[in-house]
């Protein structure tokens, strides 16, 4: 916590407005179970003893456990209630306050006013960050759920605000007087300047020369001082990064998260979440950059580890959701691989999985009639995020809703370089059966001229090629060609047959007969 925080708040990060109180029947604010106040005095005390590990298991099962038994359908205690129970010590406020809307959001449906409260709310603990000396250490878990919940409160307040047709006066007043709650550009700037003032980057990049543990460590500092900037800092290039992919700017969002090099293992695949959120935003990006062969790659990453221990996160309260993105995902990989025929790229589990969902749609979707349009529309709907537009509505014209604008023109910008790609396919067809064959053989069973093929052959290499984030080019093609006079020349890219991965698969099946028979012997 700041240095001066357990004794008289400053008066610059006094939080002005207090939790509005809920309309739901039967609640009070000021009333503070025993189990509440138990939680909240030892948190501050664990907090107090920078004791991470207790920290976590508070923060990860008590918090859940008290809200299932007591505010299943009800907000926890106001801050005002509770806070004499921790000498009122300004930073505990904002952290449980913090909670106390995440809560909400989780289970009711937030007015708009306690929208506003909680953008507040993060102002004040952002910039106690920021600018004040912090001493406390705590679990990634947390310091990743409050990038998160920013974001995502932000995306909901995006879309709230965009159903303008049906708002009351009282609301659109309100609206009208908070009109930079929730702004875009303050998102941007809290996010840019927990980058910069955590000197992430310049961390990582001292990490690479062996001058820094900060990935060795999970970003904890274990000599004293605190992780709470840094692993903000860190985890806040993911939150820009889906901030970026939510207005529909892929190359900023990919640039925003280029210190962090997801080849390798790093801080964000320490919550499961971070790790999810981090690989779909990447994957998306690039799928939208059409740089398909690398977005293939990482979802098959992403959903070969999901296979193998969503088992682990069954009590998990993220589970509901790893397995949304998880389907979502493979969406976007049927895609991928129907733009990009890359098949060799995908882990058998995850192939065998794929087809199961989509196997079938993937033919259909390998047409290009009207169908595979429908469907390429249906999947792209279900897996994309939740656009936004993050402008203010215009008061003085007629009210409309305008929160599906920013997705139909996604939509609309995805079907079209489908729609591109429908030429691709004839040509790949006939460029996986020669080695090499004349300008004038290839128009003539495609049934175009020749002037048409040329123009067809550049779509081809334009389309199968991309910029990557470094600026230079890359391929995507699983078959390519180059051209010298009037003959076009294939050069197949087939891949080393990867025995290895085949016969463990065989040892496994092995092992499991063998143990099936020694348990028949037993019995």
């Amino acid at each position: 916590m700041a240095a001066y925080d357990f004794d008289e708040p400053s008066a610059t990060h006094r939080q002005a407005s207090s939790d509005a109180p809920s309309q739901e029947p039967g609640y009070d604010p000021n009333h503070v179970p025993d189990s509440v106040k138990s939680f909240v005095v030892h948190l501050y005390r664990h907090i107090r003893e920078k004791n991470v590990y207790e920290i976590h298991q508070m923060y990860e099962t008590s918090f859940q456990a008290i809200s299932e038994r007591f505010f299943k359908d009800t907000p926890w205690p106001s801050v005002d209630a509770v806070a004499h129970y921790v000498d009122n010590d300004h930073v505990f406020c904002l952290l449980y306050r913090e909670m106390w809307f995440r809560h909400l959001y989780a289970r009711l449906q937030p007015t708009l006013k306690q929208r506003i409260d909680s953008w507040d709310n993060y102002c004040s603990l952002f910039q106690v960050v920021l600018h004040g000396v912090v001493n406390m250490q705590l679990p990634n878990q947390w310091l990743w759920d409050m990038v998160d919940e920013f974001v995502y409160q932000f995306q909901s307040f995006c879309q709230y605000r965009a159903k303008m047709k049906n708002k009351t006066e009282q609301e659109i007043a309100l609206l009208r007087q908070f009109d930079q709650a929730w702004n875009v550009y303050g998102v941007l700037n809290f996010l840019q300047a927990l980058v910069e003032k955590s000197a992430i980057i310049q961390i990582l990049e001292q990490e690479k020369e062996g001058l820094e543990q900060f990935t060795a460590t999970d970003g904890y500092d274990y000599n004293g001082g605190s992780n709470v900037l840094k692993v903000l800092g860190y985890f806040s290039m993911v939150g820009l990064l889906r901030v970026h992919c939510l207005l529909g700017d892929y190359h900023t969002g990919l640039k925003c998260l280029q210190p962090i090099d997801i080849t390798q293992q790093g801080v964000y695949v320490s919550v499961i979440g971070s790790h999810i959120t981090t690989i779909y935003h990447y994957g998306f990006a690039n799928l939208m950059l059409r740089r398909y062969v690398e977005a293939i790659r990482e979802f098959n990453k992403i959903l070969l580890y999901i296979y193998k221990t969503k088992q682990y996160h069954q009590k998990s309260p993220q589970y509901e959701q790893i397995l949304k993105k998880n389907e979502q995902m493979y969406a976007l990989l049927a895609i991928s691989l129907s733009l990009c025929p890359q098949v060799k790229l995908v882990e058998e589990t995850v192939n065998s999985q794929l087809r199961e969902k989509y196997g079938e749609k993937m033919i259909r979707m390998q047409r290009y009639d009207d169908e595979a349009f429908t469907i390429y529309d249906e999947l792209f709907s279900y897996a994309c995020p939740k656009f936004i537009t993050p402008s203010a509505p215009s008061f003085e014209e007629p009210l409309v809703n305008y929160n599906q604008d920013a997705y139909r023109l996604q939509l609309k910008l995805f079907l079209y370089e489908v729609k591109q790609q429908q030429l691709l396919s004839g040509v790949r067809t006939f460029l996986k059966v020669y080695s090499s064959i004349s300008l004038g053989n290839l128009a003539k069973y495609m049934e175009v001229d020749e002037s048409k093929l040329r123009t067809i052959l550049l779509t081809y290499k334009h389309k199968t090629h991309s910029v990557d984030t470094d600026g230079k080019t890359i391929s995507n093609a699983d078959v390519d060609f180059y051209m010298d006079d009037d003959w076009v020349y294939v050069t197949d890219s087939k891949p080393p047959k990867r025995y290895g991965d085949y016969f463990l698969r065989q040892i496994v099946k092995l092992e499991a007969a063998i143990n099936d028979l020694d348990r028949i012997k037993l019995d």
